[in-house]
């Protein structure tokens, strides 16, 4: 299995670019898709000896790396004390592999965290496909590294490239018109209450909440420009717009996730995988 490692820094850019084996995974010929690729790969990878509290993800892609930390614990009798999920069905996940089950409660500070994204744009994610972003958002801000995995196919230049449904934004459920009308009235676009598929009515939460799904419009993050640099035009609008929804009375949290990512690990079908590292600190612990 060949990988290539790209690490990048908001200032300088490209640090490194450099190519390795990864032995651990050589023996497996067929992949499932990118998603078990990545994962495997990004719990290979960043999972060691001196991680004991785990934060576990949500998704399809999460599935397949508690797989792969459930094999390495078994063959290489991993120190991990606890795993602490983010939604209902990373708990199932987590008991069903037998892993050290815990909470924030018991456990507020987290070593490494496992997650997957929808859309990944850099160092910006977008999050809640699943509509489980607050207890995602809430797990990785307690935790010292924020490893994404995911198919490479969701690599984006910009948010909504990938991406067709929307950002999901998780609101109080009385607030939920009135949370569509601020944002249409600012910045435009259109917003749906996300039904449910199985049921009548609308999705509820894990926290019991609404998610509503917004449709951006194209170009919005050219709202700002700075030096003339797009990129960096693109990552202060997101800013400026994740801050303005959040102060909406009555949202409880987006699927934005800015510059929390330590890491993000793409898988392709074929085996093939590609790193790119971010020089971010979580603003959130001390």
């Amino acid at each position: 299995l060949l990988t290539e490692r790209l690490v990048f820094s908001e200032t300088s850019g490209l640090l490194e670019n450099s190519r390795l084996a990864l032995s651990s995974l050589s023996s497996m010929s067929t992949f499932v898709n990118g998603k078990q690729v990545a994962a495997y790969h990004g719990v290979d990878e960043f999972l060691d000896s001196t991680h004991h509290n785990i934060g576990i993800g949500s998704g399809s892609t999460i599935a397949f790396a508690v797989e792969r930390i459930a094999e390495r614990l078994k063959t290489e009798n991993l120190p991990i004390k606890s795993c602490v999920p983010t939604s209902v069905q990373a708990r199932h996940l987590i008991t069903r592999h037998s892993l050290p089950l815990s909470d924030l409660d018991q456990t507020p500070v987290l070593d490494i965290t496992f997650d997957g994204a929808d859309e990944i744009a850099d160092s910006i994610l977008i999050k809640g496909g699943g509509g489980c972003m607050t207890q995602e958002k809430i797990v990785a801000s307690n935790s010292k590294k924020l490893i994404i995995l995911g198919d490479a196919k969701k690599e984006a230049r910009f948010l909504g490239d990938v991406w067709k449904k929307g950002l999901p934004i998780e609101v109080i459920q009385m607030a939920s018109r009135p949370v569509q009308e601020r944002i249409l009235a600012k910045f435009g676009g259109a917003c749906v209450l996300r039904e449910a598929i199985s049921k009548a009515g609308p999705v509820i939460s894990d926290n019991g909440n609404f998610i509503i799904d917004w449709d951006f419009p194209v170009g919005l993050e050219n709202g700002i420009v700075e030096n003339g640099n797009a990129k960096s035009s693109h990552h202060l609008r997101w800013k400026e717009i994740n801050e303005y929804i959040r102060s909406i009375p009555g949202v409880v949290d987006t699927g934005l996730f800015i510059d929390m990512a330590t890491a993000v690990v793409y898988g392709e079908q074929s085996g093939k995988t590609r790193i790119v590292t971010f020089e971010n600190s979580n603003p959130f612990l001390p």
